[in-house]
C-alpha cells in the first residue's frame, strides 16, 4: 500500500527526531562522567561549603547554626587584612611581571633558528614542577643564608641578605619563583604569534615600520585576546597560591607573606575553626569574582576582539 505524502514526512520527521535523541542521549553518555563529577565534587562542594559558612563547626563536633556572625568576626580580624594585603602585594606584583617575562621570552623564541626546539624545551621545564613540593623546597635552599645566590655574591664581597628572615625580600623571593615558572603562558603566546600574518608584518615593512613599531602596531593588538586569557588566569592562580608560601616562609617573617590560601588553611586545619575557614572560602570566591569581573570589564578597552 502506497504511504501518503503527509505520512512519508511524518515518518521522516520522527526518524530525524530519533536519530537527534539517540545522538543526544550517546553524548550525555560520555559526557556523564564530567557531569557526575561537576555536580557531587564541585557544586555539591560549594554548597556545603556555604553552609559551613554559616555554622560554628571544629570538625570534632556536630555544626552549630551560627548565621553571618563568622563573616562579623572575620572583618573584625586584623589578621585577615594582614592576609589581604600579603596577598594583593602579591597578585600585583607577580602577575605583571610574569605576564612580561613570558612575552618577550616567547618574542624570542618564536624565531626559527637551529635548536629552538631544545630551547623551548628547556626553559619551560621549570613549569613542568608547577606548584611542587620539590620545587618549592628547591627554591628555598637556593635563597638560603649559606645557599648559592648568597655564595655567588660572596664571591664579590657581598653579604647577601637574609632573604627568608626579611620582610620584603621574603616576598621578593616568593614572586621570582612565580616568575620563573612562566613556561604555561609562554607557550600559549608562543601559539598566538604563530598565527599572526606575515603579511601584516611584511606591509609595515613596506612603510618602514621599526621593529618597535611592528611590535606595538602589529604583534601587540593581534597578541590582546590571549594577554587578556593568561592575565584572568593569572590573576585567579595567584589568589590561591598556597603550596609556595607553606614551604618557604610558613607565612612570616612577621605574617609578611601571610597569603589568603594560607591563612584560610591555618584556621580551618591548625586551629580547627572549620566554620570560619568556610567563611573565608566564600570571601575569597567573591573577591577572585570581583577582579575577574574587572578584568572582563576593562578588556573592552584594549583588547582587540576583531583579530
Amino acid at each position: 500500500m502506497w504511504l501518503r505524502k503527509k505520512d512519508v514526512k511524518r515518518v521522516g520527521k520522527r526518524s530525524r527526531i530519533s536519530s537527534t535523541l539517540h545522538n543526544n542521549l550517546v553524548a550525555y553518555a560520555f559526557l556523564s562522567p564530567w557531569l557526575i563529577g561537576m555536580i557531587f565534587l564541585t557544586v555539591g562542594a560549594m554548597l556545603f561549603t556555604f553552609y559551613m559558612a554559616l555554622t560554628d563547626y571544629d570538625l570534632l563536633t556536630p555544626p552549630t547554626w551560627t548565621g553571618l556572625q563568622n563573616f562579623a568576626n572575620i572583618f573584625k580580624d586584623s589578621e585577615f587584612w594582614l592576609s589581604i594585603r600579603a596577598t594583593l602585594i602579591f597578585v600585583l606584583l607577580s602577575v605583571p611581571a610574569r605576564l612580561i617575562a613570558s612575552l618577550l621570552i616567547a618574542l624570542l623564541l618564536s624565531k626559527e633558528t637551529k635548536g629552538i626546539g631544545l630551547y623551548r624545551a628547556l626553559i619551560y621545564l621549570p613549569s613542568l614542577m608547577g606548584t611542587s613540593v620539590g620545587a618549592s623546597i628547591g627554591w628555598k635552599k637556593v635563597f638560603d643564608e649559606e645557599g648559592p645566590i648568597n655564595s655567588f655574591l660572596n664571591i664579590f664581597g657581598i653579604d647577601g641578605p637574609v632573604w627568608l628572615g626579611n620582610a620584603s625580600t621574603a616576598m621578593l623571593v616568593l614572586v621570582l619563583l612565580s616568575v620563573w615558572q612562566f613556561g604555561s603562558e609562554m607557550i600559549i603566546f608562543l601559539a598566538g604569534l604563530k598565527q599572526v600574518p606575515s603579511y601584516l608584518y611584511e606591509a609595515a615593512t613596506i612603510d618602514g615600520a621599526s621593529p618597535i613599531k611592528k611590535f606595538f602596531n602589529v604583534t601587540w593588538p593581534m597578541l590582546t585576546p590571549i594577554v587578556f586569557f593568561n592575565l584572568l588566569m593569572g590573576t585567579i592562580n595567584s589568589f590561591m597560591i598556597f603550596t609556595q608560601v607553606y614551604i618557604i616562609t610558613v607565612g612570616g617573617p612577621m605574617n609578611s607573606t601571610m597569603m589568603y590560601v594560607l591563612y584560610l588553611y591555618k584556621q580551618g586545619f591548625t586551629f580547627y575553626n572549620m566554620g570560619y575557614a568556610a567563611a573565608l572560602a566564600v570571601i575569597l570566591l567573591v573577591v577572585i569574582g570581583i577582579f575577574s569581573g574587572l578584568i572582563f570589564l576593562t578588556s573592552k578597552l584594549w583588547v582587540n576582539y576583531d583579530v
